[in-house]
């Protein structure tokens, strides 16, 4: 099994001049060797309903334009959904609920999102993971999420022009974006952190504001715990946020 070092992964992270050199460099990770052979194994095996699909399997690149003003900021990638369309959030039921969203407050040219090459464009917003590979049960190690991390941090360096404000969708998406303001930003976190919880809202001078949300999981959404119109709020204010006045000015004002 190939390998690389924290050092590797840093050097890497690091050289990329853009976002299109940064997101190869990503999909081509084997750092940790835990979500190495899960994400193999399960592009391997397949789901049923899957199964004359080709898997990805490799770790996924953020998606969106390298000029937006928004960053969503997930957990890590589905193993039927990412690991399968190799595109964050696609193919899978959180994804369903997340580009719906997205669509309805002018942020998606389509509610759905099924495949790379399904059509989907999303204005002024990119989408990326904290954790880039597939893990079991969907619970990435710290170690993991550490290792992770060059990758976040880059890619937030070569949005930050633009960027304006992170929605964190759940609480480990909230704790790896102080980290990323550290490393990108030279700011240190408020001590105490502030906690996470759904529509919490922290600014600072000069970086972009944070805004919880609770992830948009089956196991969330299922329940009731997340509505669509309370992603529709957060999604709505960090429209605001972002400076956009209505639904016509999305791309226009910068």
């Amino acid at each position: 099994m190939r390998t690389q070092t924290p050092a590797q992964v840093r050097a890497h992270a690091a050289a990329a001049p853009e976002l299109a050199t940064l997101d190869a460099a990503v999909s081509d990770c084997f750092a940790c060797p835990r979500l190495v052979a899960w994400r193999e194994e399960v592009a391997a095996t397949r789901r049923a309903a899957f199964r004359d699909q080709e898997y990805w399997g490799r770790p996924v690149p953020g998606f969106g334009p390298p000029d937006a003003r928004i960053g969503i900021l997930g957990l890590a990638p589905a193993a039927h959904g990412g690991n399968r369309t190799g595109r964050i959030f696609t193919g899978d039921r959180s994804g369903d609920v997340l580009f719906a969203a997205l669509h309805r407050v002018g942020l998606a040219n389509q509610p759905t999102s099924v495949s790379r090459d399904d059509g989907l464009e999303l204005t002024d917003t990119r989408i990326f993971a904290s954790v880039r590979c597939a893990p079991p049960v969907n619970k990435p190690t710290p170690a993991e999420r550490d290792a992770c991390a060059p990758w976040l941090h880059r890619e937030v360096a070569l949005i930050r022009p633009t960027l304006r404000v992170v929605v964190a969708l759940g609480a480990f998406a909230w704790a790896a974006w102080w980290p990323t303001l550290t490393a990108v930003y030279g700011v240190r976190p408020p001590v105490p952190r502030p906690a996470f919880g759904h529509g919490a809202v922290w600014r600072g001078d000069g970086v972009p504001a944070l805004l919880g949300c609770y992830h948009v999981s089956q196991q969330n959404t299922f329940t009731g715990r997340l509505t669509p119109s309370m992603l529709d709020e957060v999604l709505t204010a960090a429209r605001e946020v972002a400076g956009f006045a209505g639904p016509g000015d999305v791309g226009l004002n910068r």
